[in-house]
């Protein structure tokens, strides 16, 4: 039923594992020329939990870019060389991101799993394969529930309905609103498709559009994830909040600032990944959500945010 143990851990469980993880992340992190002196006077055996992160400062986009120069374009915030990576992206701005292909590296395995995609499904991937990583980073998650990917990319409609149908796709991943393009295209070519559920992000899931998938059939759910961070938070077939992903710890804060708001209150997502490979220590997204009091009635344990409210 769940795609692994740490999504059903108790608190107690969860609050030893991330103290234990955090302060090695916080020594990592520490180590890395991107930091510079930030992290100097920082006792990171004493970062231990979510509140002691807010002695840290927050680590904004604009520092980052700034720090991508020729030669040293992820801008020394890795922690393994830019070679030992399996991709280097390049996202509008410019902003470059590096990308894994082991142990589902960008943790979307259990977004597919929560929407019941598994061995046996087909997921015709519209996320972009162009420069930008969303595509890999779904193809990833694919990879890790063992579904096929036909790597479909964006546009070319009538090549993508020709696709699904004679492929047999049962699953789509792409932007919420494409999928209604698809399906449209269908019904005026005469092709019956066998897509049953949709992995959706990268913008807005209005309830009407959700409403005329399900009328079709289709099951669609959301993730909230970024080309810097990969997954962090996603719905369940509960479809009451986000679940945060279990390798990022999500603080919600006052806009502008590293101070927690309190729960409940609408702020900016400020996120610490736990990735080795990348350690981003209360990285800012710019995006605006809130806590949702409670659990899931799924049966995930982890703390839930309402999603994505906007920008900060």
């Amino acid at each position: 039923m769940f795609f692994d143990d740490l999504e059903t851990r108790n608190n107690d469980k969860r609050i030893a594992d991330i103290a234990e993880q955090l302060p090695k992340q916080i020594v990592r992190a520490a180590a890395l020329s991107g930091y510079n002196e930030a992290f100097q006077e920082v006792d990171a055996s004493a970062v231990k939990t979510l509140s002691d992160l807010a002695l840290l400062p927050v680590l904004r986009k604009s520092v980052l870019t700034k720090a991508q120069t020729v030669g040293n374009v992820l801008g020394g915030f890795n922690a393994r060389k830019i070679s030992d990576f399996a991709h280097i992206f390049q996202s509008p701005g410019p902003i470059y991101e590096p990308g894994g292909i082991d142990k589902d590296w960008w943790r979307m395995g259990r977004v597919l799993h929560a929407l019941g995609i598994g061995p046996g499904d087909i997921v015709q991937n519209c996320f972009g394969y162009h420069l930008t990583p969303a595509g890999l980073i779904f193809e990833s998650g694919a990879r890790a529930v063992g579904a096929a990917v036909v790597p479909a990319g964006v546009g070319q409609t009538e090549l993508q309905v020709r696709a699904a149908a004679d492929i047999g796709c049962t699953a789509y991943a792409g932007t919420p609103d494409y999928l209604k393009v698809i399906l449209d295209k269908a019904d005026q070519m005469g092709e019956r498709l066998s897509i049953t559920k949709a992995a959706v992000g990268g913008g807005a899931l209005f309830p009407s559009l959700r409403a005329e998938y399900a009328d079709r059939g289709i099951t669609c759910l959301q993730s909230y994830a970024t080309a810097d961070l990969g997954n962090i938070a996603y719905e369940s077939p509960a479809m009451e909040g986000m679940i945060v992903d279990e390798g990022v710890l999500v603080e919600i804060v006052t806009p502008g600032t590293g101070n927690p708001v309190s729960e409940g209150e609408v702020g900016e997502v400020v996120v610490t990944t736990l990735n080795p490979d990348y350690p981003l220590i209360r990285f800012a997204t710019g995006d605006l959500s809130a806590v949702l009091p409670g659990q899931s009635p799924c049966g995930r344990t982890n703390m839930r945010i309402k999603g994505w409210m906007g920008r900060a």
